[in-house]
């Protein structure tokens, strides 16, 4: 108070007044985002470890389908956490805290983003374990092409009810028909999802099979990006 009515004569100096204090500059904000996607990208490897290394052990017969899904189940909950680090993700180089963020993230939704992970990745097994002994089930080609819409729509619905899981408290079925709803009520956030998906697997394809682990954190941020729209409507019209 006595500041502002300070002698009449004495001119504030606007430069040193207007001036960013450390931390909240372009380039600390830059430095800051590469920070925190550098730290989940490692927590969510290291959370995600025990399933990723026993899936370098397995091979790629389809017989290892089932094997595959069990060392998968870690990574629902770690990306989880990357979502939840992310989207709490502290934009000044001073306040920085994305290991805390993401531990915290884990510890509230691993057991929330593992009932519907595990059903998910049941699912896939199927369709995956169907399509490629499809020769041997005698079906019409037509199925084989029905079964693989099916499955990606079930990894869409999948990243609408991470991000969910990832950043409220609701039920597990809630979650799962909150996420049906959005996947045709908001088709530029499911086509956001649909994107990464292509870009992932060409990319996998194309490059290393290793390419989602070592971009995971970019990609989820992208997720988040592209998921403004649900999470939007969700803050709104479903919490209090």
């Amino acid at each position: 108070m006595s500041g502002a009515s300070g002698v009449s004569g004495a001119s504030p100096h606007p430069a040193v007044s207007a001036a960013p204090s450390f931390g909240t500059g372009a380039l600390s904000r830059a430095a800051a985002l590469i920070h925190t996607l550098v730290t989940v990208e490692a927590l969510l490897l290291v959370a995600a470890s025990p399933g990723l290394a026993g899936l370098l052990l397995l091979g790629s017969a389809p017989a290892n389908l089932p094997l595959a899904a069990l060392c998968l189940l870690p990574l629902g909950p770690a990306t989880a956490a990357a979502l939840y680090a992310l989207r709490h993700r502290d934009r000044d180089l001073t306040e920085l805290h994305p290991a805390r963020a993401y531990w915290r993230g884990w510890r509230l939704n691993a057991v929330p983003s593992l009932k519907l992970w595990a059903p998910l990745l049941a699912w896939l097994t199927v369709i995956a374990f169907t399509l490629t002994h499809f020769t041997a089930t005698g079906l019409p080609g037509w199925w084989a092409v029905l079964l693989a819409t099916i499955g990606a729509g079930s990894l869409l619905w999948g990243a609408h009810a991470l991000v969910l899981t990832a950043l409220f408290a609701f039920r597990a079925r809630d979650t799962a028909r909150l996420a049906g709803h959005f996947l045709f009520r908001h088709r530029s956030a499911t086509l956001g999802a649909a994107s990464l998906l292509v870009l992932t697997a060409a990319g996998t394809a194309v490059l290393t099979e290793a390419l989602p682990a070592l971009l995971a954190a970019p990609l989820l941020l992208s997720l988040l990006h592209s998921s403004r729209p649900v999470i939007a409507e969700t803050q709104e019209d479903f919490t209090a």
